[in-house]
């Protein structure tokens, strides 16, 4: 285990990067690399959740992954069709932030399915440690860090450090998040018309896409994070398991998640069992959308990091009431309201009313104000 003064050291850079208000990448980069400092590792791997359903909307590998062949494919179904104890959804309400497999094993790794048939059987990775990134209840995403069979397990201290840095990761990742608007200019790339239609994508039951609309692919394809990306498996294999669990009546709710786009943009992917002849048996649906603002504020919102009080108010703006009857609602003196909006303004990088109900509602939608509506009533 690293020194108390080097730990000290990796836990101040990772709080201050998690205030500078850097883009979510950049983020990462920095935090991932300064916590390999104090707790080493062979490969990681970072996810960002949906703080409402846990499920995952983004992936980033780090270390020997980059230099593997991916399984995205294989990790989702087995993270969210067969959660462990130390899975991210697990994790997520456990008192603590942070597991080991081999402390959680006593030792014996292969009582983990995914240690054994993923990481041990693809990778040579004999152990993992995970943190989940939380603040408060709200949970922005998760982090595995992997040794090798040849490495010594990650010890409860390196599990207790990790745990310190919940809170810091959370916020650099929800700030991340709301670092830039949605880019104004046309969503699609290199002059590429948007395809119209609706985004359904078949899954098969060995995990293999049977069937795609165009609409669906070029979704998937912003979801990537740069425009050569390939579509983003782990997130798609995520829902899959969720959704095959659903159908073994193993959960009670249909996976939905809202991600965000490279280019500002946020989506509502949902997964559902099909049912079908034996030979489909396991097939899931997938449908994608864009989100509309009520079904995004919340989330906007929250990675504000606003006060309970602070919500309230902002609550209230949202709803076009003045300064005095927010007041006279919340019990405040019309000054304490204009100091929480100040505090509000400053949390959301805006300097006005309008310009906060722009950035919670409508960063997405204002530039393509006035522009023709398809037949589901929404922007064509």
């Amino acid at each position: 285990m690293s020194s108390a003064l080097l730990r000290d050291r990796v836990r101040s850079d990772v709080d201050v990067v998690a205030q500078a208000g850097l883009d979510l990448d950049s983020f990462l980069v920095e935090a991932v690399a300064s916590l390999r400092r104090a707790v080493p590792w062979v490969s990681a791997c970072v996810g960002t959740h949906d703080p409402r359903t846990l499920l995952l909307t983004s992936d980033r590998k780090f270390g020997h992954l980059l230099t593997q062949d991916p399984r995205d494919d294989e990790f989702g179904l087995l993270e969210y069709g067969s959660p462990e104890a130390t899975s991210f959804t697990e994790l997520a309400t456990a008192e603590r932030p942070a597991a080991g497999v081999f402390l959680q094993t006593g030792g014996d790794v292969a009582r983990s399915m995914r240690i054994a048939s993923y990481h041990l059987a693809h990778y040579g990775h004999a152990d993992e440690a995970r943190l989940v990134f939380r603040e408060g209840t709200a949970v922005w995403g998760g982090m595995g860090l992997m040794r090798g069979a040849d490495d010594r397990p990650f010890d409860a201290a390196e599990i207790e450090f990790l745990a310190s840095l919940s809170p810091a990761f959370a916020r650099g990742v929800r700030v991340g998040l709301m670092a830039r608007l949605a880019e104004a200019d046309a969503l699609p790339e290199d002059g590429e018309a948007e395809h119209p239609g609706p985004a359904v994508v078949i899954i098969g039951a060995e995990y293999r896409i049977s069937q795609m609309t165009p609409t669906a692919e070029q979704r998937l394809r912003e979801l990537a994070r740069d425009p050569s990306g390939e579509i983003p498996v782990a997130l798609l294999s995520g829902l899959v398991g969720a959704a095959r669990r659903y159908a073994r009546g193993e959960s009670t709710t249909l996976p939905r998640c809202r991600a965000r786009t490279r280019r500002g943009r946020w989506l509502i992917l949902q997964a559902g069992p099909l049912s079908g002849t034996a030979d489909h048996a396991g097939d899931v649906v997938i449908t994608i959308e864009e989100a509309r603002p009520p079904e995004i504020v919340g989330l906007v919102v929250a990675a504000f990091g606003l006060t309970a009080r602070e919500r309230d108010v902002t609550q209230l703006v949202l709803q076009g009431v003045g300064t005095q009857e927010i007041g006279r609602t919340l019990h405040l003196s019309a000054y304490t309201v204009q100091d929480h909006l100040k505090s509000v303004f400053d949390k959301a990088g805006v300097r006005s009313r309008r310009e906060l109900i722009a950035r919670v509602f409508f960063d997405q939608y204002v530039p393509r104000m006035g522009a023709e509506l398809g037949p589901s009533g929404w922007y064509a």
